[in-house]
């Protein structure tokens, strides 16, 4: 993918083999307003009000946007990591997706990148994840985000809006980006909470990504029964104009919903080593076989297989290709009446 890149921006290019499947090309734009660099460690045992000695350490690219183009593009697909970029964490996160063989474009920010923390507890096998705030935006910082995607001149098949907003973004900003992708053709999928996720609810978004957690606030239903869940869903379908509805339900599998018909995923019979970026694995390897043309089953269960791979892997590395392949055909896939 190349495109002309707004002034003061930073593009990095790298070839990509790209993932032709039934003769296509697969190319996503990721959006990450929040990045963050992603520190991942271990401990004995998290004891209060003592000073705790951890082992080794590990610095990852993290934020949903960047944890879905590093999952893309180890499943192949042509990616273009559109990120926040700030103060000396900023340049880690560049170097760290250049590290990764992802291209990447980088919006300067004034205020530094965010850093978060995970923790395994080794004693217990608990993870525990410490997760700041981010950097506060201004409106020209924000403003700047949405004039690269609409200046990058590639052939996308998605653009991939995943991750909180940090201080300073409007809750609108995800509805401004799938304006954006609508004019330019492209495919909008979003993983995102709260004001964000329901101020974008109207436009046209093909994937819609919600956690049980995100559509209980969303709806204010608890949705304790999968037929309550299943309605939720198809209320998405029929009035929010979303095209599919991909709900994950953590350890009870996931659910996806179109037009069409729709789809229980039972899980993995896994013990998870880390939760992290398990939603963001599934999305990307979800997004890429939809990308792909498979149909609406196939899909889904390739994007259970990518969620369930990240547990596999330690900290923060989010899931590998051979365990995604591995785990696809196992995956049960029921149709829903």
């Amino acid at each position: 993918m190349s495109g002309a890149i707004p002034s003061g921006l930073t593009q990095i290019n790298v070839e990509i083999p790209a993932l032709r499947p039934n003769g296509r090309m697969v190319s996503l734009v990721t959006l990450t307003m929040n990045p963050s660099i992603d520190i991942s460690t271990t401990v004995d045992k998290v004891i209060p009000s003592r000073k705790l000695r951890c082992g080794p350490s590990r610095r990852d690219p993290g934020g949903g946007g960047v944890n879905v183009a590093r999952v893309a593009r180890r499943l192949g697909a042509d990616v273009i990591a559109l990120h926040t970029s700030g103060g000396e964490r900023g340049q880690l996160l560049s170097r760290l997706l250049r590290q990764e063989d992802i291209p990447a474009v980088a919006i300067p920010i004034d205020d530094d990148t965010r850093e978060d923390f995970t923790v395994e507890e080794q004693a217990s096998g608990n993870e525990y994840r410490f997760v700041s705030s981010g950097p506060q935006l201004s409106e020209r910082e924000w403003r700047a985000a949405l004039t690269a995607i609409s200046t990058l001149e590639a052939r996308e098949d998605f653009l991939v809006a995943s991750g909180s907003l940090p201080p300073g973004a409007p809750d609108d900003f995800y509805r401004r980006a799938a304006d954006i992708a609508r004019e330019r053709g492209m495919a909008f999928a979003l993983d995102a909470s709260g004001a964000a996720l329901k101020a974008t609810l109207g436009v046209r978004v093909e994937v819609l990504k919600p956690s049980l957690r995100e559509m209980r606030e969303l709806t204010g239903e608890a949705l304790v029964d999968p037929a309550a869940i299943l309605r939720a869903c198809r209320d998405l379908v029929e009035r929010a104009n979303v095209a599919q509805v991909a709900l994950t339900l953590g350890s009870q599998g996931a659910v996806f919903v179109t037009r069409e018909g729709a789809w229980r995923a039972w899980p993995l019979p896994i013990k998870a080593v880390s939760t992290v970026g398990a939603g963001d694995s599934f999305l990307a390897a979800l997004v890429c076989a939809l990308a792909q043309g498979r149909s609406a089953p196939e899909a889904f269960a390739r994007g259970v297989a990518g969620g369930s791979a990240a547990l596999l892997a330690n900290g923060t590395q989010l899931c590998r290709p051979g365990d995604v392949d591995a785990l696809t055909p196992q995956v049960q896939i029921d149709r829903v009446s």
